[in-house]
């Protein structure tokens, strides 16, 4: 079962959300819970400077969730 988000949770977006102007894949930071199943998202450059900061519903984000990631050795 998919953990749903929560503020300040790190989250990958499954599919584009086109009138978002959202990608899959990208990774962002939940920063608000607006409803149910409504998240502000923000999406940063590697600076820390907020590039978009849209509302999507949970069924489009996945939380990653580094505590519990099976992680492989190079």
């Amino acid at each position: 079962m998919q953990k749903k988000p929560a503020c300040y949770d790190v989250v990958a977006v499954l599919q584009d959300v086109q009138d978002q102007g959202v990608k899959a894949g990208w990774v962002g930071t939940v920063v608000d819970v607006l409803d149910e199943d409504l998240f502000l998202v923000e999406f940063a450059d590697a600076r820390g400077r907020t590039l978009l900061l849209p509302t999507l519903s949970g069924n489009t984000l996945l939380v990653l969730d580094a505590l519990h990631a099976e992680l492989t050795p190079v």
